[in-house]
């Protein structure tokens, strides 16, 4: 049975917006106000406090989701000769930023906002038709999601994980975990876009000893982008929840996918796409 059928079969639905369904208590009556704020003390951001902090956290180099293994396509670029110096790295960064980070920040808003995770991972194997990216995105979902789900135990998660052990589509797993921190989709399109040229820049520096100010300042200057482009895939996450998946991004960068199937079959490389 095809998976996403069998995981329909076993329960998984699309999930209700996060805190949806709580209240705070009147504000009459002292007693059950108090209660409310001690309920929402314990219960953290899921209650419906701000959750900037766990933002951090899930943007992290450090977040153990297996992002610095991978150089989103920085090492086939160098090898060809078009990814040499820091002007090279700000434009390779700006067209994966408004080509697959776009896509990526789409899906991920949309899971963040509750669409059917099974549905996102349909459309993103639609929008990646490289296998080799294929492939490389259910590893990096399939480790996002065992970090995840120790840092962030979520019903979802688990859902998830349970129907697709193979791994998911790292930017829906991504949604999923912005929703179980208690971000939103606008929080999960941010870290998406981040994440599509922070790589990049970090892959940059081992591959060509670029110095590390440099790096940094590439995707400083890009920030304004960022911003554009995490705007506009939550505008897209957000149509999708009336219209279906067929609204979310679907832009492509077919260098990126030539070089990609390239790229895996080297006998020798240093990051794994």
């Amino acid at each position: 049975m095809d998976p996403h059928t069998e995981a329909r079969a076993n329960g998984l639905r699309p999930l209700p917006s996060p805190g949806g369904d709580r209240g705070a208590g009147p504000a009459g009556d002292g007693q059950q106000a108090a209660a409310g704020a001690r309920g929402a003390e314990e219960a953290g951001p899921r209650s419906g406090a701000p959750a900037r902090a766990a933002l951090l956290v899930l943007a992290d180099g450090r977040f153990p989701a297996g992002g610095h293994a991978h150089s989103g396509g920085a090492e086939a670029a160098v090898r060809a000769g078009r990814l040499g110096d820091a002007r090279d790295l700000a434009a390779f960064c700006r067209g994966r930023l408004h080509t697959t980070g776009l896509t990526a920040a789409g899906l991920a808003a949309a899971a963040a906002l509750g669409l059917d995770p099974l549905a996102l991972d349909t459309a993103a194997d639609a929008r990646t038709p490289s296998p080799a990216l294929r492939a490389s995105a259910r590893r990096l979902g399939r480790q996002l999601m065992r970090a995840a789900r120790a840092t962030w135990p979520s019903p979802e998660l688990d859902a998830l994980a349970r129907v697709l052990p193979k791994g998911a589509h790292q930017p829906v797993v991504l949604g999923l975990t912005a929703r179980a921190a208690g971000l939103g989709p606008e929080d999960a399109a941010h870290c998406a876009v981040y994440e599509a040229v922070g790589g990049p820049a970090t892959a940059a520096v081992r591959l060509l000893s670029l110095d590390p100010f440099e790096a940094t300042a590439v995707l400083a200057r890009l920030t304004p982008d960022m911003d554009r482009v995490a705007g506009r895939a939550v505008v897209a996450a957000r149509q999708a929840a009336e219209h279906g998946t067929e609204a979310l991004p679907a832009a492509s960068a077919p260098l990126l996918e030539i070089t990609a199937e390239q790229h895996a079959a080297w006998p020798v490389r240093l990051f794994a796409s």
